[in-house]
């Protein structure tokens, strides 16, 4: 029995270090979920969905599905592209944004976990390189399964554009579509590694019955109590009092990305895994 013991605990050890080290350092935490991106092509559909099309924020990005994500390398590769094809949703005088450019312009991909993987409470993870050129507009963040959103409730964990990245939480407001926002931001210049961007890097929630904090590479970037999150609408009474579901997504221009006429294409958001834990439940 302790030869088997032995040898299995070398087989794991040898065999997935990456899990082994993930518990390891989060004592406290058990591992529910994740996603390491090691099997070649296609992201595991039994993780993610797509989103399709001209989505939110009058981003110039057609999101598609396959096309643009892919896993290789152990790493899941988010690619924007440039594209000249028609929108075929396009209506010539049309007010609405969807519907008013004549070709996508833009492709990307927006992945989520939507009705197939979702959690209350616990520690969010992801590691991943950012691509910080001029127009770009990664993110990592969350929505609640439940309300319309803001009042659903919104955690971007990462989110980065024009410089700087931001921890953001957003609750409903008494008005329509009006987000009440919780922010801050660090300028990318202000990091005293000048190859910042060039590396990967470890953003990461811990998300309680009392409160949400927000870090990148274990600096704190943002902490607020739940207590200040309720929704003035009440529905629901308190949007991070509920599961919510994770979104990957690489974004262009649009409301807050800027204009990426004059960077290159293609560009890369290359994420190494994304990991779920819970606190383990004392007996």
């Amino acid at each position: 029995m302790l030869k088997t013991n032995l040898l299995s605990i070398l087989l794991v050890t040898t065999i997935f270090p990456a899990v082994v080290n993930a518990q390891s350092k989060n004592n406290g935490y058990k591992l529910v979920w994740s996603d390491e991106f090691n099997t070649p092509g296609a992201p595991n559909p039994k993780n993610w969905t797509y989103e399709k099309g001209f989505v939110r924020n009058n981003e110039l990005q057609w999101y598609i599905t396959q096309e643009n994500a892919v896993c290789k390398n152990g790493k899941l590769i988010i690619e924007a592209r440039r594209d000249t094809t028609a929108n075929p949703n396009y209506e010539q005088g049309s007010k609405d944004w969807r519907k008013a450019r004549s070709t996508k312009g833009y492709t990307s991909a927006s992945l989520k976990t939507s009705g197939l993987q979702s959690w209350q409470y616990g520690r969010f993870e992801m590691k991943a390189r950012i691509d910080t050129a001029v127009g770009l507009w990664p993110a990592f963040w969350t929505l609640g399964v439940n309300g319309q959103w803001p009042s659903c409730g919104e955690i971007d964990i990462m989110e980065y554009y024009q410089e700087k990245i931001l921890a953001n939480i957003a609750c409903g407001t008494l008005t329509r579509y009006k987000a009440k926002w919780f922010s801050n931001t660090k300028q990318i210049s202000s990091f005293a590694d000048k190859q910042w961007s060039s590396k990967f890097h470890v953003w990461r929630m811990d998300w309680d019955e009392q409160q949400i904090s927000l870090f990148v590479d274990d600096l704190l970037l943002t902490k607020v109590s739940l207590d200040e999150l309720n929704n003035a609408n009440g529905n629901p009474p308190n949007p991070f009092k509920q599961p919510h579901y994770i979104l990957i997504n690489l974004a262009l221009g649009g409301d807050n990305g800027g204009d990426p006429s004059k960077t290159s294409f293609p560009r890369k958001y290359e994420i190494d895994y994304v990991r779920v834990y819970q606190k383990i439940q004392k007996n």
